[in-house]
């Protein structure tokens, strides 16, 4: 499967919000990509992110 780059959109808890590029294959599933930015922010020192799908913006990019 080709790799695509998505840009995944997080609300964080100080209402900002956080971007992360995430490398996927084209055809997987939005919730494994908020997952993998959710992860990837969690391990930052940033301010809490929310954990609910619904508050979060996935888009393909190229």
């Amino acid at each position: 499967m080709p790799e695509g780059c998505w840009l995944v959109e997080l609300a964080g808890v100080d209402g900002r919000r956080y971007a992360y590029r995430v490398y996927a294959a084209r055809t997987a599933l939005p919730g494994d990509l908020f997952w993998s930015a959710l992860h990837h922010h969690d391990e930052g020192p940033l301010p809490r992110a929310f954990d609910l799908f619904d508050t979060a913006l996935i888009r393909p990019i190229s």
